[in-house]
């Protein structure tokens, strides 16, 4: 019965990973909240498997992206290789590829070093909750107030930096990395889709060497027991559902605004505090 429960939940959080690590909802947000609205205790027990499975989340998301766009990271690696071999940057490209580099820079320190701080003091639900909603003021603010002038070419080495600073603050669960850095790109006067295409670009190396990270460490000990099942259906149900997450944003903002994942953020903040207020569940977890 355990494996059947953890194939389960394995495919439900897997769906949740590929969906909210791209639309701008925070999918650290959600693991944290889907587990503990469901009161699933299993890899909260078992800190190895939750650790494995981490892993098979993040090779998912990193697997939908490669997949989606293939095509401009080896265009991108070639512009950047050969900017190396010649020492100077002459095209669009490989300027693209080093401020990508440049944006990518902040959030890998922070959360080298801030990593146990923020599982330990950021991942509570109510702290997640008031971040929901604090951030859908963010992006309606923003969203709203936006000059859409600037495309992805015209992104300047001072908005690689920022938006690489901004993304260091989605280390924080309900804040949302996706989210974070295309409000920011869109505050620096970006279309909302060339916000978006940088903002997915930027997340190729983070996941990925998010990803890498964690996996030396389950690799020093092999999978436990049981974990290979819910480990390949998480990582195929999070590259399935990233990669029609990424497909479905860029199309829609396109013609659109962030008004939807405004209010839907603003729904889950105050339906998570309005559980933790009438006692259904703890505001610190389980």
């Amino acid at each position: 019965m355990v494996a059947a429960v953890s194939l389960i939940q394995a495919f439900i959080l897997g769906l949740v990973q590929g969906l909210t690590e791209f639309l701008p909802i925070s999918s650290s947000g959600h693991l944290i909240l889907v587990p503990w609205l469901f009161n699933w205790h299993y890899l909260l027990a078992h800190p190895d498997f939750n650790k494995t499975f981490d892993v098979a989340l993040h090779l998912g998301t990193f697997i939908a992206l490669v997949l989606y766009f293939w095509r401009d990271i080896g265009r991108l690696l070639a512009a950047w290789g050969r900017s190396l071999t010649e020492r100077r940057v002459t095209t669009a490209d490989a300027r693209l590829a080093w401020l990508l580099i440049v944006s990518t820079i902040p959030a890998g320190l922070f959360g080298v070093f801030l990593e146990s701080f923020i599982e330990d003091q950021l991942g509570k639900p109510y702290v997640i909750a008031v971040m929901m909603i604090v951030f859908a003021v963010v992006m309606w603010y923003v969203d709203r107030h936006a000059r859409l002038e600037r495309g992805i070419e015209q992104v300047k080495l001072l908005d690689a930096a920022t938006i690489g600073l901004a993304q260091a603050l989605a280390l924080a669960p309900g804040v949302s990395r996706s989210g974070i850095t295309m409000v920011t790109g869109i505050a620096l006067k970006m279309k909302r889709e060339a916000a978006a295409r940088y903002s997915f670009l930027m997340s190729i190396p983070v996941i990925g060497g998010a990803a890498a990270y964690k996996a030396l460490g389950v690799a020093k000990h092999g999978l436990p027991a049981g974990a290979a099942a819910p480990f390949l259906v998480g990582m195929a149900t999070a590259a399935l559902s990233g990669f029609a997450a990424v497909w479905f944003l860029l199309g829609y903002l396109r013609r659109h605004d962030f008004r939807p994942f405004v209010y839907y953020r603003l729904v889950v903040g105050l339906a998570v505090l309005l559980i933790i207020a009438v006692g259904l569940r703890a505001a610190s977890g389980f």
